[in-house]
């Protein structure tokens, strides 16, 4: 029923024009969002059986807190110099939350949920409406975007960039289910949504516009207009190219860049073995 209140306020606060101040019941239903997105009380999307769907009060929410925030200095002294909305300072972890905070340039706004385990190499990044469950590893130079939902047991290597996907607010995030290894130097965009188990490959990028090749199954894989780019679960994704049939590339020999699956991971087979076989 609380959940159901907060939803009826933020949604209502939302449709109301900008405004040059903004009341009391801005800031508070607005903190009362964050609240339960850095408790895991409320998602940005949610798994209901199989699939997956957003919740776009929630979105809305994220975007309110953008327009009632002012900006303010959040320096840490006069040689940093930081500038940001009132309204998305850093997010307050405390020991006893058990999340591993390596020192050194990293950054996790405020209204997101890290889980119990979660490791975070610096340098990283964790926009506000994230999910990131259990016993994941951030590794540096990682980027977490606005309300992607990032499984238990995922380990997103050096230098992947996971996109959120704020806007439209109808739109689904990134979705990246548990036990996934995201090599490093990957790119996965616009509302991709990556099965459980599946293996990424350093340097894939996965976007809105990528059709992903499957040899082992003989299809292909496509966003359409009611359903998101989707990995399979436990498929093994690794750059590939295909030629340009037609036109001045076709003369030229051209190829363009094509994702591939290869195969499908072995769940018999030990995990922890098989991923740094499959990415060697």
């Amino acid at each position: 029923m609380i959940i159901m209140q907060l939803q009826h306020q933020i949604e209502n606060l939302f449709a109301q024009p900008p405004q040059e101040k903004y009341g009391d019941e801005h800031f508070a239903a607005f903190n009362a969002l964050k609240a339960e997105l850095n408790a895991g009380r409320v998602r940005a999307a949610e798994k209901i059986g199989n699939d997956w769907r957003v919740n776009a009060w929630v979105k809305k929410g994220i975007l309110l807190g953008f327009r009632i925030g002012a900006l303010q200095d959040l320096s840490v002294n006069e040689n940093f110099r930081f500038y940001d909305k009132s309204t998305y300072p850093l997010k307050a972890i405390a020991i006893n939350d058990g999340v591993r905070i390596v020192p050194g340039g990293s950054s996790i706004r405020d209204g997101c949920y890290l889980g119990r385990g979660v490791t975070c190499m610096p340098p990283m990044y964790v926009n506000a409406g994230a999910y990131v469950d259990a016993g994941t590893m951030i590794d540096s130079h990682v980027l977490v975007g606005s309300c992607a939902q990032i499984g238990r047991r995922v380990h997103l290597s050096a230098a992947a960039q996971i996109g959120g996907v704020l806007e439209p607010v109808g739109s689904l995030p990134v979705i990246i289910e548990d036990d996934v290894l995201v090599g490093g130097n990957c790119g996965i965009y616009e509302g991709t949504l990556v099965r459980q188990g599946a293996v990424i490959g350093a340097g894939v990028i996965l976007t809105g516009s990528t059709p992903v090749y499957d040899l082992a199954k003989d299809a292909i894989y496509r966003k359409t207009a009611e359903r998101p780019l989707e990995i399979p679960a436990n498929a093994v994704v690794v750059p590939g190219t295909r030629p340009i049939t037609q036109g001045r590339g076709r003369e030229l020999g051209l190829s363009i860049y094509a994702p591939i699956i290869v195969k499908y991971r072995d769940e018999k087979t030990d995990r922890s073995t098989q991923l740094e076989d499959l990415l060697r």
